[in-house]
């Protein structure tokens, strides 16, 4: 009898082979609902990381969209912080954009996504902005896979301008399951893992205010040769700077 799981290269293991829960070979998990199978794949928590104009908010509209044309709920959210584009919404560089939940520093995101999970089942998380997560909501996004069985996927940069961790991607490089960077180029054709904030006139600004909102206008991907050497002589140096700066993604 042909199986009902087959049309994506997938086939059902015999019944009673295998109990709820337990880790399954990859080829008797199903990608397509209903999921009639008494197995499911073991959710994980997974960082997306990178610097500045690198694809993340593109990355994570394109992993949503694929689990919503197979007829799966995602449950977006990003940073409360960014407003430009309207209070709750994903906007990437090259046009996409999507409706999400905006987190603020205080929200309990697990008693949220619980509540929202039984009114309707969510397939899986997807966040922008997560080095806005405060420690804690890092630690209850990990309760959302572990007691919620809910993949959590999570963007953001590691790292801001004075070159230290933000909070979330502390905490996100500590816990999480599955750790990727997403890779963008400097302008000498290395790697570019860190950012720098400029002004209308292009030059390196190594003072401002803690958060200030912009995109390509505002900050530069460089590698870690050229960052270094982008702070004008005379000026602190980032290991020397008192305050800390941060950064939104696009």
């Amino acid at each position: 009898m042909p199986n009902q799981h087959s049309a994506y290269g997938f086939t059902k293991p015999p019944l009673g082979c295998y109990q709820e829960g337990q880790r399954v070979p990859l080829k008797f998990l199903s990608l397509t609902p209903p999921f009639t199978s008494t197995v499911f794949a073991v959710a994980k928590l997974y960082f997306h990381f990178s610097a500045m104009n690198a694809g993340k908010s593109t990355l994570l509209l394109q992993a949503s969209h694929n689990y919503r044309e197979r007829g799966l709920h995602t449950r977006l959210l990003t940073a409360a912080l960014d407003d430009r584009y309207g209070l709750g919404r994903i906007t990437s560089r090259i046009g996409l954009h999507a409706e999400a939940q905006a987190f603020r520093p205080d929200d309990d995101l697990f008693a949220q996504l619980s509540k929202q999970h039984d009114d309707t089942a969510i397939s899986c998380v997807l966040i922008d902005e997560a080095q806005f997560l405060s420690e804690a909501q890092v630690w209850q996004l990990t309760e959302v896979v572990d007691q919620l069985a809910i993949p959590v996927m999570a963007y953001g940069l590691r790292t801001d301008v004075q070159g230290r961790l933000f909070e979330g991607a502390r905490a996100l490089l500590a816990w999480a399951d599955l750790i990727k960077e997403i890779k963008t180029i400097c302008h000498c054709g290395r790697k570019a893992t860190m950012v720098v904030r400029v002004s209308e006139e292009g030059k390196v600004l190594t003072e401002g205010s803690q958060v200030e909102v912009g995109g390509n206008e505002r900050y530069v991907s460089l590698c870690r040769r050229h960052w270094k050497q982008s702070f004008s002589p005379g000026a602190p140096r980032p290991s020397d700077a008192l305050h800390k700066q941060y950064a939104l993604d696009v």
